[in-house]
């Protein structure tokens, strides 16, 4: 393989790698915004004080 090939390849490659990370970060906010209404109707139902415990 020539280095115009590994260029070639690398110029390909970042397109993809850039929009699987922009997927990545919308489903981390997803999950992450999932995780906190996931909590916080988990203590509604145990009558938890959530706002006083605080969370990492």
């Amino acid at each position: 393989m020539t280095d115009n090939d590994t260029q070639h390849d690398a110029i390909r490659r970042t397109p993809l790698l850039e929009a699987a990370q922009k997927e990545m970060v919308k489903f981390e906010r997803k999950e992450n915004e999932f995780r906190k209404k996931d909590r916080e109707e988990r203590a509604a139902e145990l009558r938890l004080p959530l706002n006083e415990i605080k969370i990492h």
